[in-house]
Formats: C-alpha cells, sequence, structure tokens
C-alpha cells in the first residue's frame, strides 16, 4: 500500500519559516560573493544585489597575489590546529577527572572553573599578566589563554556523566584498567561525537578570532588572518598588491570595496569546508550531552 504525505498547517507555516531562515542566512553571503565577482562598474552604481554583475576574478587574482595574506592563511591553518588540539588535550582532561563525583576537591575545582565564566580581570590585567609571561609577540599568547573553555568543559562533563554508563568503567577497574587506560580505550571511543562537535567549535572560535592578536601582536608574521581582514574592513586599508604598477585611479576607487568582499570569502570558504566532514556528529554531540540521566 502505497503511503500518502499529509501536510498540516503547522508543517507548511514551519516549512516557510524555515525557508525565510535559509534566505535570511544565505543572502548577505551570497551579497558578499556577489561583489567579489562583479565588476568596476555594476559595484560602483550599486547593482550587484545576490547575483554577480559582469563576472570578474580580478579581485581574487589580486588577493591570491598578495604573499602577505596568503602568509596570514598559512599561519592561521597551523595556529588553529595547534590551538584545537591543545585546547580538546586540555578539556578532555579536566573533564574526565571532573566527571567522577567522589574526585577530591571537585566541587572547588568546579567552582574556580565555572567563576571564570562570569567575573574576569579586565584587558590591563591581563596584558600584564601576558607581559609578565614574556609571551606577548609569539603564537604562545594565541594559545594558551584559551585552552580550556569552562562551557565547552561543563558539555562534556555532562555528556561522560549521562552517556558513558559506569559499569563500563566498573569493569575496566576490575581488569586491572588504569585511569589513563579507561579514558583512552573506552572513554574516548565511545564520545566522537561530543569531541567532534568541541573540537568543531574550538576550530572555529580560534578562526573567527582577532581581539588577542589585536591587543597582544605586533609582528605582522603572526597576524592571523582575521586581523587583516579587520583592518583591511574597518581602515579601508588597500592591499599592498593593489597599489602594484599600472594600477590606474579608477580602479584604486574600485578596488578596496571588491578587495574586502573578496578578502571576507577568502577566510571564510576554508572554515565553512571543515562542516561537512563533522556535520554527522554535530547534533549527537549537542543533544547527548545535554540530558543528564
Amino acid at each position: 500500500m502505497e503511503k500518502k504525505m499529509k501536510f498540516s498547517t503547522f508543517d507548511v507555516i514551519n516549512t516557510m519559516i524555515i525557508l525565510l531562515g535559509v534566505v535570511i542566512c544565505l543572502a548577505p553571503f551570497l551579497h558578499i560573493l556577489s561583489i567579489s565577482l562583479s565588476g568596476t562598474g555594476p559595484i560602483m552604481s550599486g547593482k550587484v544585489t545576490i547575483f554577480p554583475v559582469e563576472l570578474n576574478f580580478e579581485a581574487y587574482a589580486r588577493v591570491l597575489s598578495d604573499n602577505s595574506m596568503i602568509r596570514s592563511m598559512l599561519f592561521t591553518i597551523m595556529l588553529t590546529a595547534v590551538f584545537t588540539a591543545s585546547a580538546m588535550i586540555m578539556t578532555t582532561m579536566a573533564a574526565y577527572a571532573l566527571s567522577y563525583a567522589n574526585l577530591k576537591g571537585r566541587n572547588l575545582f568546579m567552582f574556580i572553573i565555572v567563576f571564570t565564566m562570569f567575573f574576569g580581570g579586565g584587558l590591563i590585567p591581563e596584558y600584564l599578566l601576558i607581559k609578565s609571561l614574556n609571551i606577548l609577540d609569539t603564537m604562545s599568547v594565541l594559545i594558551l589563554p584559551g585552552l580550556i573553555s569552562p562551557f565547552y568543559m561543563i558539555i562534556m562533563i555532562t555528556f561522560f556523566r549521562s552517556t558513558i554508563p559506569e559499569s563500563l568503567n566498573e569493569a575496566a577497574e576490575i581488569d586491572g584498567c588504569s585511569d589513563f587506560g579507561k579514558l583512552f580505550r573506552i572513554i574516548l571511543p565511545l564520545s566522537l561525537p561530543v569531541l567532534a562537535t568541541l573540537s568543531l567549535f574550538y576550530a572555529v572560535g580560534r578562526w573567527n578570532g582577532f581581539r588577542d592578536a589585536l591587543f597582544f601582536i605586533t609582528d605582522q608574521d603572526l597576524y592571523p588572518l582575521q586581523l587583516k581582514l579587520y583592518q583591511m574592513v574597518m581602515n579601508n586599508m588597500i592591499s599592498e598588491v593593489t597599489l602594484s604598477e599600472g594600477t590606474n585611479a579608477a580602479a584604486v576607487k574600485y578596488l578596496p570595496e571588491s578587495l574586502k568582499a573578496a578578502s571576507i570569502m577568502f577566510a571564510t570558504v576554508p572554515i565553512l569546508i571543515v562542516y561537512p566532514w563533522l556535520q554527522r556528529y554535530f547534533v549527537s554531540g549537542l543533544t547527548l550531552g545535554s540530558v543528564k540521566g
């Protein structure tokens, strides 16, 4: 027997709301993409909406020929990879220990960590601390201060306590398995959803971050991609490559907007590529650790 699909009024309204949300989310992205691919005239006359007009790849050619932009891209990829791996190691270790209710001093440790979610010393004490640690103008200043997110740690603790059966830990202990053995042989293989989800959160946060680099980095070789993009967008700066020989006045007047759009796409697309690989873990990683059993 063929099953006929029935749509209620709620389904129709819900579908329309979702489609509207998709359009609202995609419209700015498509607008920036269209500007980066449009010709000089349409951009200056404001004719570009969500479709390119007079297709032109000059902005991308100039961005890709800018050595400083490529260097920042490669540095940001390396920085994001190192930061994500380090943050996941620290967060996993802390969450695994704090997931045991009988851990001595657990409440004190939880209070100290969670306290930082609501209160901070401010920028000046943070700067003085970083200066006293001699990590100004180093890659470490972009990694060490954010190694553990209390919010992400709580998600992982809840996941461990609500999803991993206690019987598995007890069986491992009976077999003589150490704490590290239980972590690496039992807990982590069963925690791929939350590991993938939090890795994505950490990676996106580091990829999009520029505040710490803005305050603590002066060496241009250590500029992450988002800081260069911030300078270009906020200060209306023209990349050094746009001043190359042969650039005319009309092109200079046009290039800032086109270059900014192309630079935004250049900085956005790489992190978007990561999502399809982790998508199957994303939803389950959030929901499995959200309900305490």
